[in-house]
């Protein structure tokens, strides 16, 4: 089967539950890296112009607020997320799937927290709803290293295809000689390895 490379053209960006509570839950990977890693995905799919679906689970609880940054980068995607009122996999929240169908795109690329519970059934839900779903694995993350692996094993087994924050960000530019490509190198990808 040839590949065919996520796009934003062809992509669109689902970000599960970067609640504040709930990434202070991981430790499979460092709190600020993760962070980074997923206002590097939100940052990247303005620039590209993509649909950007974001979710978040009973923020009145523990699990509290999205994250701040999220807002100030997609404040449109920030103001119609989809707010679930504890359903684990996200598409079985009715909101949620129609938003996704609504991008009109079949390449999804999904980061969510936590992996071993709020990113690993939405995606193979959308593996089997016959949709390309690449999950970014250091954009989210787990309580326990162990628990992290399971997950990414999971969905890897179930046709999910696991990726990193700086490779679809490349994928996705294509060329850093466009003007997107450049404004990424300069406002996304720059500004992480300073940072």
């Amino acid at each position: 089967m040839a590949y065919e490379r996520f796009t934003g053209d062809n992509a669109a960006l689902l970000l599960i539950d970067h609640q504040v509570g709930t990434m202070s839950w991981v430790h499979s990977i460092p709190f600020d890296e993760m962070k980074r890693n997923a206002l590097m995905l939100a940052k990247t799919a303005r620039i590209l112009k993509m649909p950007v679906v974001l979710t978040s689970s009973m923020e009145e609880y523990a699990q509290g607020a999205l994250l701040s940054e999220l807002e100030t980068i997609l404040p449109a995607e920030f103001a119609v997320r989809v707010k679930r009122v504890g359903i684990v996999n996200a598409m079985d929240d009715e909101n949620f799937a129609a938003a996704v169908k609504a991008t009109g795109r079949n390449k999804l690329i999904i980061a969510g927290v936590t992996n071993d519970v709020c990113t690993v059934f939405p995606a193979l839900s959308l593996v089997s709803d016959g949709y390309e779903v690449q999950v970014i694995a250091d954009a989210g993350g787990s309580p326990s290293t162990m628990g992290d692996d399971m997950a990414l094993r999971r969905m890897e087994k179930g046709g999910v295809t696991l990726s990193s924050t700086n490779q679809v960000i490349a994928e996705l530019a294509g060329s850093w000689s466009t003007p997107e490509g450049m404004e990424i190198v300069q406002h996304v990808v720059m500004p992480a390895l300073q940072g």
